[in-house]
């Protein structure tokens, strides 16, 4: 009864006017970021961070709306793959596999209908779940001591490679890098300015929203001015957007089970819409692929992974809420926005600011709704905006980027910090470098440094205490599970890749 009452109190604050309109427009401008391939909801959410500051609006108008985007991100990026056979971004590449064989056939409608659905389906169970879970383990984690808040990072980048998802030692790089930057400014014990280079504008360390929007969003023009992409692909014609409505109810089991599969797999720190995505993909076809129709056009193959993916975007909220720990890459986004607007994710943000939590978690309800209703009628319209050429996308990108950066503190000097780590992402990703994992390692370097210094000067320099509670113990434990499955799983890699190489020769 407490989280009806809580629920109540959160659409109250949803249905004000301002955040209603920008609910509606954030499922609007998310859905065709997702429908453009290479964007994706970690730039889209990226680019559009700036608005919220120029616009001055409070913490949680601004979720609700980054929210809203992100969430129509993970609904629009299955348009691009079904239409195209180009992933609107890394989750929806499992989409292609029966997406795209399915619009060959004559098939689009039905396939964007069945997609759309199941991402609402996906979708309301992880809002569900995050209703449910995310209060009780906010409530746990108040127990935390800072020991325990150091094994909790530690365990979060044990998981950082899951979301980037790349070789491991590029992974440690960028994560290195991060937790490098995350030293600039004064030192939280003594005050002594480190790697400052006598520069007052870095006294209080690196901006995350700058470095944020110059590492993705910057980067992004820069990759794609490289690109000077001319000949986009044309996509295949949708017709009627009237779908077989018994084609949807035959793949109701596959939503189900992918959006449990999907959830479970974005709580878990470091998982991530993608693993959800393919987790999702991997069950149901071991479940349904009796006849082998799997990656031929099975609308259950456009089912699973779809309400996997966002299943698992909203999963991964509940651990950045709730700890302060990101589950994903685009909610290590929306942890550097909260960070920049004095708003600390972790257990007491449930006590302090319950207009922001219970407020997005009702606008999250409300977006899916509107978001299917979005999705249905108004295809045709996205698959025409998804051909928007890039000279004409790409000035109106770069003008929200410095028009917002300079508008959080009107200084040049962040505007020229934002150029350098837009040059340094660019140059990361030409040496195939996550960005994800720096992110990660800049938000969450000074907190877990704090914590593990007032550990130490609580125990007088004792390092027993980092393993003194049950529940740095029990982290640990966590922690090793999931480097030793990591180790597991890339000689598993290694032995199937050698095994294909001397069959081949």
């Amino acid at each position: 009864m407490e989280i009806l009452s809580l629920l109540g109190h959160g659409f109250a604050v949803a249905l004000m006017p301002l955040n209603l309109g920008l609910l509606l427009m954030g499922c609007f401008i998310g859905t065709l970021l997702g429908a453009l391939p290479g964007l994706g909801p970690v730039n889209g959410v990226a680019v559009l961070i700036p608005l919220t500051f120029a616009f001055g609006f409070d913490p949680t108008s601004s979720m609700i709306l980054l929210c809203a985007v992100y969430f129509g991100c993970m609904y629009g990026g299955r348009i691009s793959s079904i239409l195209l056979n180009i992933p609107g971004d890394e989750p929806a590449i499992m989409t292609t596999l029966d997406g795209y064989p399915m619009a060959v056939q004559g098939q689009a409608a039905d396939a964007l209908a069945i997609s759309g659905v199941a991402s609402f389906v996906g979708a309301t169970v992880a809002v569900l779940g995050l209703s449910l879970f995310a209060p009780i383990l906010a409530r746990a984690a108040i127990h935390f001591g800072p020991a325990d808040y150091f094994a909790l990072y530690i365990l979060a980048f044990a998981t950082i490679g899951g979301i980037a998802g790349v070789d491991p030692r590029k992974t440690l790089l960028s994560a290195l890098i991060g937790l490098m930057l995350a030293t600039v400014g004064l030192d939280p014990i003594s005050g002594v300015p480190r790697y400052t280079f006598e520069s007052f504008h870095l006294y209080d360390g690196i901006e995350p929203i700058v470095a944020l929007v110059g590492l993705f969003a910057i980067s992004e023009i820069l990759m794609l001015l490289e690109k000077q992409v001319k000949d986009r692909p044309k996509a295949i014609p949708v017709g009627s957007w009237l779908p077989q409505w018994g084609a949807i109810w035959r793949t109701r089991w596959a939503m189900l089970r992918g959006s449990g599969v999907g959830f479970v797999g974005g709580v878990l720190p470091g998982a991530g819409a993608s693993l959800g995505s393919f987790m999702a993909y991997v069950v149901e076809k071991q479940v349904s692929n009796k006849n082998g129709t799997f990656g031929k056009g099975d609308p259950r193959g456009v089912a699973a992974p779809e309400s996997g993916n966002n299943a698992a975007s909203g999963g991964a909220l509940i651990p950045m809420l709730s700890l302060g720990v990101p589950g994903s890459g685009t909610t290590a986004v929306l942890l550097a926005m909260l960070i920049s607007l004095n708003v600390q994710p972790g257990p007491l943000l449930f006590e302090r600011q319950p207009d922001l939590v219970w407020g997005l978690v009702a606008s999250l309800y409300m977006a899916n709704v509107a978001l299917l209703i979005l999705n249905l009628p108004m295809i045709g319209l996205f698959t025409r905006l998804m051909m928007t050429p890039t000279w004409a996308l790409m000035p109106i990108v770069a003008a929200i980027t410095f028009v917002g950066v300079y508008s959080i503190s009107n200084s040049v000097f962040d505007l020229e910090m934002m150029v350098f780590f837009g040059v340094l992402g660019y140059l990361l990703r030409k040496l195939d470098v996550s960005l994800v994992p720096l992110v990660l390692g800049l938000l969450l370097g000074g907190d877990m440094e704090r914590n593990l210094r007032r550990a130490m000067s609580i125990s007088d320099g004792d390092w027993s205490i980092l393993i003194a509670s049950p529940i740095s113990i029990g982290l640990y434990i966590l922690t090793a599970g999931f480097l030793a499955l990591s180790v597991w799983l890339a000689v598993r890699d290694h032995r199937q890749t050698r095994a294909e190489r001397l069959t081949e020769g």
